[in-house]
């Protein structure tokens, strides 16, 4: 069965944006939250969109323009700004510091940060399915995997902000309309490829090796390696799986 021709790619989409509101559900539904798991996970999305920003996206990037390296750098300063220089009180996963967000703004500056990171992580699927079903594939897995912490982190933060529950859902759910809107604005316009998919490419890096790798190592032991290896192991085979179809 050609998987391509029965899968409606707009529908992965609206599956990565509503990631962000389970994220989000998922610290407002509940008074705590295991972090263990949540460490895990966050160690097992550094891994696995550490190896799609290296293998597939920098590489690709190349084919498609001879200054990719220049819009990649581009694509990896804007999450940058976005994160440190408009929220400056950024942290991925679940923000457990309520003392540096007693702010009632600081919910809202985290939002505006994490808007750009969603729409840009819209534009990187749309990137990737109008290259090749395959390779649009593999990213929607890596967005799953990182935008459910995503949802963690707004929501935590509004409530650290003195929000209610509700708004801080409402938020997490608005970021994934960011993410669908990123995928709107691109799929199909192949001609901007050259300047998006690279683009694409340095925010995705920035995420794996700026936002999650950090926070990983911000926690000893062979389990957040091992989950890191887990990651990389899983790109690779969803990668494989892809390519079949």
């Amino acid at each position: 069965m050609d998987v391509a021709q029965h899968v409606n790619p707009a529908l992965l989409a609206v599956a990565a944006g509503v990631s962000n509101f389970m994220g989000g559900l998922a610290i407002t539904s509940r008074k705590s939250w295991n972090k263990t798991a949540l460490s895990s996970c966050l160690a097992i999305g550094a891994g696995f969109i550490l190896a799609l920003s290296v293998i597939k996206l920098i590489p690709l990037s190349f084919e498609y323009s001879p200054r990719a390296a220049l819009f990649m750098l581009a694509g990896y300063f804007l999450v940058h700004f976005a994160e440190h220089g408009i929220s400056p009180h950024f942290h991925f996963g679940e923000e457990v510091h309520a003392e540096a967000l007693v702010h009632p703004s600081a919910g809202w500056a985290a939002f505006a940060g994490l808007a750009i990171h969603s729409l840009l992580d819209g534009i990187t699927m749309a990137s990737g399915f109008a290259i090749d079903f395959s390779l649009g594939l593999v990213i929607f897995v890596a967005l799953l995997l990182h935008k459910i912490p995503e949802g963690f982190t707004i929501a935590t933060v509004f409530l650290a902000s003195g929000r209610s529950r509700r708004l801080a859902l409402l938020a997490a759910g608005l970021l994934g309309l960011f993410t669908i809107l990123g995928y709107s604005l691109l799929f199909g316009l192949k001609q901007h490829i050259a300047v998006f998919l690279p683009l694409s490419a340095g925010a995705t890096l920035y995420v794996a090796a700026s936002d999650l790798i950090p926070a990983v190592n911000e926690e000893r032991g062979l389990r957040m390696s091992f989950c890191v290896l887990v990651g990389i192991c899983l790109f690779y085979a969803a990668d494989r799986i892809a390519a079949g179809f």
